[in-house]
């Protein structure tokens, strides 16, 4: 099944809030416990760069799960943002977390490097994934630690509509929607270890680590 991208921006309101309120706990704790086993425990320090962020649950969650850590997150959707903001002063954390409203790659951000750069669920959104790869080179120091976790697209339609269906079933319909346009929309793992090569990003490595996702990570060296 050939890719059929969607569109990058998700800034409708209801599609926001929608996402805000989902319970994303299982694959966002994966995240978590994966990014946790990929490096050493010191490995993660410093300013970390949450490359579309969304709502911010990830950003948080790596903010708790490394108190050592200002975590800074961006994305160019100002609906998802608004959640993101509420959801750290809740949590109190807004010493440690600051979002950034901007479009990759233009986006001005409060540093020009970064300790580690991690992302979730952005790749599959990006017409040209060429964007990211250039956003590590550009804003991660060397020797950074990258952890990406993405959608990994079926082989047909009708694997994609069985995952929404096992996965999304209870969810509101513009959830169940946007679930199997994603699937569609994202990479493989041939085609994400071809763009790194192409950008030169040869020390990160791809893996399966779910029947719907795919993670690439690795210390940031270029070749």
């Amino acid at each position: 099944m050939e890719r059929i991208p969607e569109p990058e921006l998700m800034d409708d309101e209801t599609q926001a809030r929608a996402y805000a309120e989902a319970d994303f706990s299982e694959p966002n704790s994966r995240f978590i416990e994966l990014l946790r086993g990929a490096f050493p425990s010191d490995a993660l320090s410093g300013y970390v760069l949450d490359l579309g962020c969304g709502p911010g649950d990830i950003t948080l969650r790596v903010a708790r799960a490394w108190p050592s850590c200002i975590v800074h997150g961006v994305d160019g959707a100002a609906a998802m943002l608004h959640y993101g903001q509420r959801a750290v002063s809740e949590a109190g954390l807004k010493a440690r977390v600051k979002f950034v409203h901007g479009r990759l790659p233009a986006v001005r951000l409060p540093r020009e490097q970064y300790d580690v750069l991690i992302s979730n669920s952005l790749l599959h959104h990006l017409l040209e994934p060429a964007i990211l790869w250039d956003c590590l080179k550009r804003y991660g120091v060397r020797g950074a630690p990258v952890f990406i976790m993405d959608l990994r697209r079926p082989a047909a339609r009708s694997e994609a509509a069985a995952l929404v269906d096992q996965y999304a079933a209870e969810e509101p319909e513009i959830l169940q929607r946007d679930f199997f346009n994603s699937l569609l929309a994202a990479f493989k793992p041939d085609e994400l270890q071809e763009q790194l090569a192409q950008a030169g990003l040869n020390s990160l490595e791809v893996a399966v680590v779910s029947d719907r996702h795919l993670a690439i990570s690795g210390f940031l060296t270029l070749s």
